[in-house]
């Protein structure tokens, strides 16, 4: 008996996924990534003269209603989600053997976990606020992604930030139905979603502070132990506290903490002592407080020196 090895088995896949022709309209280049129901790849707009992308239903879930409907309401959401941090579907469609397909805009560029590696604290909580912002609108407009990750964020050649991947987001009006569906990625699930219960808005709440810790401490909140700035760590715990009552009422309230963060603003998350409040205080007028202090020093030198 020949074993395949990985390889050749993963090369006979991208043969049995390539798509058959997708009309007239579109010419496909090339594959970009696999997830668990589709392939997303490059290709040509031929009317249009531009480059997009294809996603495309497995060929091993053809049969799969479930995985059909997922990626069916996938495109749904995101064209009904127009947000600059979203990416916009142009076209929809289905494939000569009966595979669902959807086209969006092409972006390029790194993963956040790949991006933020080597960023300073201030630059990747600045990313950070900008992944809340199409998540906020996504909420206003009664959807849940359900599966927010860095892996699901890109980070675009000009600075653009777009949360990718709303395969298994969830509209609130449907909460009840989906409740018996676990789904989403251990790491960033909140307990209450990892329980198969009913979930809101605030199960992003904590998939966001799971992304939070993810740019504190370099590596997913069951791999690395939380670390970082005190205020900052407090914003983590709230927005991944076990109980949904207990973290932010909502993603813009998360969003405002950070921001308080950076501005050298106390945060709602961590109540100051004394202490921290004048060590806050200094280090946000570190520049004032320099200038008086010499200014002091040199009247009590000239003052000293005088006759």
């Amino acid at each position: 008996m020949t074993w395949l090895s990985n390889a050749a088995i993963e090369r006979l896949r991208d043969v049995a996924d390539w798509p058959a022709p997708v009309g007239d309209r579109y010419e496909i280049l090339e594959p970009l990534a696999r997830g668990g129901m589709g392939t997303v790849y490059k290709a040509r707009d031929r009317e249009l003269d531009r480059l997009v992308a294809l996603k495309v239903l497995s060929a091993i879930a053809l049969d799969d209603e479930e995985a059909a409907s997922r990626l069916q309401q996938e495109a749904r959401v995101l064209a009904s989600l127009e947000h600059p941090g979203i990416v916009p579907v142009h076209d929809v469609g289905v494939l000569d053997d009966g595979r669902l397909f959807y086209v969006m805009k092409l972006v390029l560029g790194p993963r956040l976990d790949e991006h933020a590696a080597e960023r300073p604290l201030a630059e990747r909580l600045r990313l950070f606020t900008r992944i809340c912002e199409p998540v906020a609108f996504a909420h206003a407009r009664g959807v849940v992604h359900r599966d927010l990750k860095p892996e699901n964020v890109m980070v675009g050649p000009f600075g653009e930030v777009l949360v990718l991947d709303w395969g298994v987001a969830l509209l609130t009006a449907s909460a009840s139905r989906e409740a018996a569906h676990v789904v989403g990625t251990r790491a960033y699930m909140a307990p209450e979603q990892s329980r198969g219960e009913s979930v809101d808005a605030r199960a992003d709440v904590y998939a966001l502070g799971g992304i939070l810790h993810f740019l504190l401490a370099g590596a997913p909140p069951d791999a690395a132990p939380l670390s970082g700035p005190r205020a900052l760590q407090a914003i983590c715990r709230k927005a991944r506290a076990p109980a949904p009552d207990d973290r932010y009422r909502d993603v813009l309230a998360l969003s405002a903490d950070a921001d308080r963060f950076l501005a050298g603003a106390p945060v709602e998350a961590s109540p100051e002592n004394a202490i921290e409040r004048a060590v806050r205080f200094a280090r946000k007028h570190r520049a004032a407080i320099v200038i008086i202090t010499a200014y002091i020093v040199l009247r009590a030198v000239i003052a000293w020196l005088a006759p």
